[in-house]
């Protein structure tokens, strides 16, 4: 097997954009480099909530290029794989592995909804395509495409498949891939709020979406539970679960923007056809982030 062991927080980044909607690349230095000194270990580039879909592969290229600028070799840099087809797909690769990312994560097709069969034997080609770490990200809420512990077993003999990401939303599943696999992957919890639960049933990290304005807070989250300082880590929890809950939205992207603008490490620039949020959706995050920043843990408080 790959020595690569992936564990801790990896944001799921939002890309940063300008008015006009061009690529904004001293905006995503900076917030990466304020997620970095706040205490992340990783970070995952262009996923679903870095608006993927509305990216065209150059510019996804041109993203990573840009966070393994910011990251400077201090943490490893992630490209995600959503392209729509296979063909595509590979081509992307190779331009993340010249760039020189450190892995990858790979969703199923954003459009085609593929079977089992097909989902892995797509999983396994970009991989060996690679020849490097790769993350499966499963979340058959949202992209119909469940690839389940005794699929993971047949994907096993992969050396390069090394971590899932898993976006169930039944936290049982996490046990049952430990049952099934032991300790074969490593396991990142991809629901924002059931991040404690993940993580009490051994996850080895959490994808964040959060955390990205809240890096310290959701890092000393991760360090509490694996200390087993459960108590403490919940308390810290309860408080950010109202934040959490709007990571798990098919607003998620203006979600999270907001929040970004709100706690002053972001804009709302965004892609059409998503435009920032309006009347009673607005006023509702505006509250939940009046609310946390009242009420922030300052033993945790992130550092600007």
């Amino acid at each position: 097997m790959n020595a690569t062991r992936w564990t801790g927080i990896f944001p799921a980044i939002t890309t940063k954009f300008h008015a006009d909607e061009r690529i904004d690349a001293a905006g995503t230095i900076k917030h990466i480099d304020f997620q970095i000194r706040n205490g992340i270990h990783g970070l995952v580039t262009c996923g679903s909530l870095g608006e993927a879909s509305t990216l065209t592969l150059e510019e996804k290229l041109e993203v990573a290029r840009i966070a393994l600028e910011a990251a400077d070799g201090r943490i490893p840099v992630l490209a995600n794989v959503s392209e729509t087809s296979t063909r595509e797909a590979l081509r992307y690769i190779e331009g993340a592995n010249k760039l020189g990312v450190a892995g990858f994560m790979v969703m199923p097709s954003v459009v085609y909804v593929a079977d089992a069969r097909e989902a892995m034997q797509n999983v396994r080609t970009l991989a060996e395509a690679a020849q490097q770490p790769v993350m499966v990200y499963n979340n058959p809420v949202a992209y119909r495409v469940d690839l389940k512990p005794e699929h993971m077993v047949e994907l096993a003999d992969c050396k390069w498949v090394e971590a899932i990401k898993e976006s169930t939303g039944d936290v049982r599943r996490v046990t049952d891939l430990r049952n099934a696999l032991g300790d074969r992957y490593q396991i990142f919890m991809g629901v924002d709020d059931l991040a404690y639960e993940g993580l009490a049933l051994g996850c080895d990290g959490l994808l964040a979406g959060v955390g990205c304005a809240f890096p310290r807070e959701t890092v000393a989250l991760y360090d509490l539970m694996k200390a087993g300082r459960f108590a403490e880590a919940l308390a810290l929890y309860r408080w950010m679960t109202p934040l959490l809950h709007l990571d798990v939205s098919t607003k998620l992207v203006q979600n999270l923007k907001l929040i970004d603008a709100l706690v002053g490490v972001g804009s709302e620039h965004m892609r059409r056809p998503r435009l920032p949020l309006v009347g009673e959706e607005r006023a509702y995050v505006e509250a939940v982030v009046k609310r946390a920043l009242a009420e922030r843990p300052e033993q945790y408080r992130s550092l600007m």
